[in-house]
C-alpha cells in the first residue's frame, strides 16, 4: 500500500514537470465474477476485461432497458397503472414481490420500484401498459438494443426473470452509458430507500445495491440482478480515483461476491480505500451453481491500467 502511494507521488511529480509518463503496471484485482469489464466512461479505455464477449443471461439488469423504452415512449409519468394477475404471473414474478395484485401506482412510481428495489411486478406492469402491449414493448426493447449496437443482446420480457434475456459485458457497458443519459434512471437507480403508499399504507423499499445504501461511493447509476441462470450481477457508473468508470460484473456466486468485487476494483484504483463492513453485506438471494461462462474464463482475460497524476480538485 505504501509503495503504491509513493509511486503515485513520483508520477505526480513527473507530470507536473511536463515529462512523458511511462506506462506503469499494477497488479490487477482477483475478481470472482465470471465476466467483468471496467471502462473509462470518458475515453472508452478498457482498464480490465474478463470474458467480456461471453453471451449470458443478465437477470434484472434488463430493467435498465425496460426503463429506457418506457421513457423513450414519452408516456405520462403521472398516469395510474394497476398491477394485474398477469403482472403477478409474469415469469416467476410472484417470488419476492411486494406489490399486491390490485395495487395502483403512478408510472413514475413503478419505474422507481423497478430500478431501485428491482420489483418484478412493477417492470411487468410497465411493459403491459405500453402502447400495443407486451409484444410491442419487447419489440421496442430489441430495437433499442439494435440502436445502441448491442449485437450480443436479446430481450424477451421486461423483468429479467427469463434466462432468455441475454447480453455480454461489452454490450452492458453500452447499456449503462446510454441509461446514464436519462436523469430519471440515474436518480431512481441510486436512491437509497423510499416509502410509497400502497393501498393506503406506507410501504418501505430499499435499493438492492448495498454500495448505494452505504453512502461512501459516488455512484451515478446502479442496477443489480439475480436469477439462478445468471448468478448475481451488478452494473454501475461510478467515480473512482477521479475517473468516471463503467463497471460490469456478471455471474458472481455467493451472497456478497459482486459487492466484494466492486470493492476490490476500488481498492485497486484507489489504494487506501477501506469499505465499511455494512457495505459488503447486501441483501441477496441464495447462492447458485456456476454458469457455463466459467469454462471460457481462461481464454479471455485482459488487463491494462495506467497510473496518472491526480486531477486538480
Amino acid at each position: 500500500m505504501q509503495i503504491l502511494s509513493r509511486l503515485a507521488a513520483v508520477v505526480a511529480t513527473i507530470a507536473c514537470a511536463g515529462l512523458a509518463l511511462p506506462a506503469l503496471a499494477a497488479e490487477a484485482p482477483n475478481l470472482k465474477s465470471s465476466a467483468a469489464l471496467i471502462v473509462d466512461e470518458e475515453t472508452g479505455e478498457v482498464l480490465y476485461g474478463k470474458n467480456e464477449s461471453a453471451v449470458v443471461p443478465i437477470a434484472s439488469i434488463t430493467k435498465l432497458m425496460t426503463a429506457m423504452v418506457t421513457l423513450d415512449a414519452g408516456l405520462p409519468l403521472e398516469e395510474t397503472i394497476t398491477v394485474t394477475a398477469d403482472d403477478a404471473e409474469a415469469g416467476t414474478a410472484k417470488r419476492r414481490a411486494r406489490l399486491p395484485v390490485g395495487a395502483s401506482l403512478a408510472r413514475a412510481e413503478l419505474l422507481q420500484l423497478a430500478l431501485m428495489a428491482s420489483e418484478n411486478r412493477a417492470a411487468a406492469a410497465l411493459g403491459r401498459a405500453y402502447p400495443g402491449g407486451m409484444d410491442a414493448f419487447v419489440k421496442a426493447m430489441n430495437a433499442k438494443a439494435h440502436e445502441l449496437e448491442m449485437t450480443d443482446s436479446r430481450f424477451v420480457e421486461p423483468t429479467g426473470l427469463s434466462s432468455e434475456n441475454v447480453s455480454s459485458a461489452g454490450d452492458l457497458a453500452k447499456l449503462v452509458k446510454a441509461a446514464k443519459g436519462y436523469p430519471l434512471i440515474a436518480e431512481y437507480s441510486t436512491t437509497p430507500n423510499a416509502e410509497l403508499t400502497i393501498r393506503g399504507k406506507r410501504v418501505p423499499f430499499v435499493n438492492t445495491n448495498g454500495l448505494v445504501r452505504g453512502g461512501n461511493w459516488e455512484i451515478g447509476l446502479s442496477k443489480t440482478g439475480f436469477i439462478n441462470a445468471a448468478g448475481r450481477c451488478l452494473v454501475m457508473q461510478a467515480k473512482v480515483a477521479t475517473r468516471s468508470l463503467i463497471i460490469v460484473l456478471l455471474d458472481s456466486v455467493g451472497k456478497y461476491t459482486r459487492i466484494g468485487d466492486a470493492i476490490r476494483i476500488r481498492q485497486w484504483l484507489e489504494p487506501g480505500f477501506t469499505p465499511p463492513v455494512a457495505a459488503v453485506r447486501s441483501p441477496a438471494p441464495r447462492a447458485k451453481q456456476p454458469a457455463a461462462v466459467r469454462s471460457q474464463r481462461a481464454s479471455n482475460d485482459r488487463v491494462r491500467i495506467e497510473i496518472q497524476a491526480p486531477k486538480p480538485q
